[in-house]
């Protein structure tokens, strides 16, 4: 009697952007700052869908991602209490500041870290960290050396690219299909703002998601990915643009002007006694390409949007984590 073959598991793609450095149009001549991806905007997807789901890993350009040292501060992993946190933080912070006092008052948030760091070595292996800068809060710059020497010992995996997925998608021999994918997600953090924007495969991926049915999910810089939409790439590479693509002038949230300004000017990218500009903001991107932008007006309340007719669920940043996750698992359920 043969032993019956257990059935595989449903599938989720999460593409992580892997740039290091953003770029700054101010101060003049700058060379930019250390950046990476946010973590509890992917670890709360993997917690949520680790014990069903066979997750495929990639990147823009199929480099190793890099943590953002400055996205581990405890006052992101407390999702809707996300502004009265960092203030508390940031208050906590101004004066004679002593780290084990700050964690032992924080448990819940430090516990929630540590769980989230457990799924990226279990996940993702050995990854870069973000450089310290000088508006970075006191504890991160702590947890940075401990990080490091905890990582090190860790395998460093290997990515694929989008555009070697998405070639072998159109491959009639490869056998590996996009359409298989419950779910894509993309997390944010500062690095999509260099490899999700302007970028052709992308926009090819966006939408042979779209195309096979696939659940599109975003988070924070994440949706600036949409600005992309307006390219398809042909079987032979040639880029095509299409300035009325199917994803047009559907809504999106993400992260507001006037929280990149706050983070600009008073936050971790602050360079002090000096103006600090980034190229563009997403939120003005995305209006310029064409979409519905919806923000709040507190930049730390929470805003998750659901559009159906291209399967697409954006959020506005880590406060939103808990909600959109949990959105997401309702939305598959209904699929």
């Amino acid at each position: 009697m043969s032993t019956p073959t257990p059935a595989s598991k449903p599938k989720a793609l999460i593409i992580i952007p892997s740039a290091a450095v953003l770029p700054l149009t101010e101060p003049a001549g700058h060379p930019g700052v250390s950046t990476g991806f946010y973590l509890v905007e992917l670890a709360q997807i993997l917690k949520e869908f680790s014990d069903e789901y066979e997750f495929t890993f990639a990147t823009p350009g199929g480099l190793v991602p890099q943590l953002e040292i400055n996205g581990l501060g405890l006052s992101m992993h407390a999702a809707e209490k996300f502004g009265s946190a960092t203030v508390s933080a940031t208050a906590a912070q101004a004066f004679r500041f002593d780290v084990d006092t700050f964690r032992t008052k924080r448990p819940e948030l430090v516990a929630r870290r540590d769980s989230e760091l457990a799924l990226a070595r279990r996940y993702l292996g050995r990854l870069p960290v973000s450089e310290s800068l000088p508006g970075s809060d006191k504890e991160v710059v702590v947890l940075r050396d401990d990080l490091i020497k905890a990582m090190q010992d860790l395998p460093e995996h290997s990515f694929p690219s989008v555009d070697q997925l998405v070639r072998r998608h159109h491959d009639a021999e490869d056998s590996f299909d996009l359409g298989a994918f419950d779910f894509v997600h993309m997390p944010g953090g500062h690095a999509p703002m260099v490899d999700f924007v302007d970028n052709p495969w992308i926009g090819e991926l966006l939408h042979t998601l779209r195309e096979n049915g696939v659940l599109i999910s975003l988070i924070c810089h994440a949706p600036v990915a949409m600005a992309s939409a307006k390219y398809r790439v042909g079987a032979d590479g040639a880029v095509v643009t299409d300035l009325d693509h199917a994803f047009r002038g559907v809504r999106v949230t993400t992260v507001a002007k006037s929280a990149e300004l706050f983070v600009l000017s008073n936050g971790y990218l602050k360079i002090p006694g000096k103006k600090v500009r980034m190229g563009y903001f997403i939120d003005e991107a995305l209006r310029d390409a064409g979409y519905k932008v919806e923000t709040t007006t507190n930049p730390t309340a929470v805003k998750v949007i659901w559009e159906e007719g291209v399967r697409l669920l954006t959020s506005n940043g880590p406060q939103s984590i808990d909600e959109h996750a949990a959105r997401l698992r309702t939305l598959l359920r209904r699929h």
